[in-house]
């Protein structure tokens, strides 16, 4: 399933800057922000705090925002959050297009069971690709049913929803592997208590 348009968000422009102007907007549930791109000059914006954060659950979320009257369509870039309390305190928004491309980073979903003997280890959890701007996946699956142990999935081997392009097609990335499970920890305990053993 591709992302959509998910919300109107009313924005105001903000004058005031630095960490006491930020703080201050943070007290009254609202969410410093800046939009950019298209070679115009970086705005810097106030987002309602709730309805910003509801729509920040989905990566890549799109947002239709009414700056003031002046309708923009914005993708999410970046959202910084206070590492201790989880708080949003500042969002990177970027000036799209209908029908432009745009690099994000979609999550990857794996889905199935490998044969039995074989345990999944993913090595990475999203992919950069290349999507129409107002099209963005959600994520990307990958199907391990039945593979075997020894099995290798790389990023150009993904395969990609319709109208999606890998960032990078040159690098073969190790998305998961198939592996054996390691040995049952009771052998591991036989085997200290020998040495113990051979100890005395």
């Amino acid at each position: 399933m591709a992302q959509s348009v998910e919300n109107t968000l009313s924005a105001v422009v903000r004058t005031s800057f630095g960490k006491g102007a930020a703080r201050k907007i943070r007290a009254k549930d609202q969410i410093p922000a800046v939009l950019y791109g298209h070679g115009t000059a970086p705005q810097h914006l106030t987002l309602p705090g709730h309805e910003t954060m509801l729509l920040l659950r989905k990566a890549n979320a799109l947002i239709e925002l009414d700056i003031e009257g002046a309708k923009e369509l914005a993708l999410v870039k970046d959202v910084q959050r206070d590492p201790v309390r989880q708080v949003i305190e500042h969002v990177d928004l970027l000036l799209v297009r209908k029908g432009e491309q745009v690099e994000v980073e979609v999550p990857i979903h794996v889905v199935g069971e490998p044969f039995p003997g074989g345990i999944v280890v993913q090595d990475t959890s999203s992919v950069a690709v290349l999507a129409d701007a107002t099209d963005i996946p959600e994520f990307v699956e990958v199907d391990v049913e039945g593979l075997e142990v020894g099995t290798s999935i790389l990023t150009t081997e993904l395969k990609l929803p319709a109208g999606l392009s890998l960032a990078d097609e040159e690098t073969e990335i190790v998305v998961l592997s198939i592996i054996e499970p390691r040995a049952e920890v009771a052998e591991g305990d036989d085997e200290a208590e020998e040495t113990e053993e051979d100890a005395e």
